[in-house]
């Protein structure tokens, strides 16, 4: 089990490391984009999330306090869902569901980091493989 988990761990933050680099590197499109969304102070909002989600993702990857990566993760995907992917301000049809799909994936990771932060909270002592224990304790 402990290999079936470090798998779904690296496929996990792998999204999301990419994702905190290319905030970081390509912070002037990427913010950009976000004042584009209305995102206010769209250039510090573009590095602090890259720097989230770079810090949540390798914290999940390498099992350091992969718990509190997997709230750095949640904290960032449920605010983008709503700030970037509105998909209720939208008038053109296939804008609104391109909007509707990036939301609702967004949503989902974001559960899905909760779901993390959860099993790692509650059973991370227990869990091979990590370099650290669980930050929380939930069990």
């Amino acid at each position: 089990m402990d290999i079936v988990i470090l798998l779904s761990r690296i496929v996990f933050s792998a999204l999301f490391i990419s994702s905190g680099v290319n905030h970081i590197t390509q912070r002037q499109a990427m913010a950009g984009y976000a004042t584009h969304k209305g995102v206010p102070q769209a250039m510090i909002a573009t590095l602090v999330s890259g720097a989230m989600i770079l810090a949540g993702g390798i914290m999940v990857l390498l099992g350091v306090w992969a718990d509190l990566g997997s709230l750095l993760i949640a904290a960032f995907c449920f605010p983008t869902a709503v700030l970037m992917h509105a998909f209720w301000k939208e008038t053109d049809a296939q804008a609104k569901a391109m909007e509707m799909v990036q939301f609702s994936k967004d949503s989902a990771l974001g559960g899905a980091a909760l779901m993390l932060f959860g099993f790692f909270a509650y059973a991370g002592h227990d869990l091979g493989l990590t370099l650290t224990g669980p930050l929380f304790s939930l069990g």
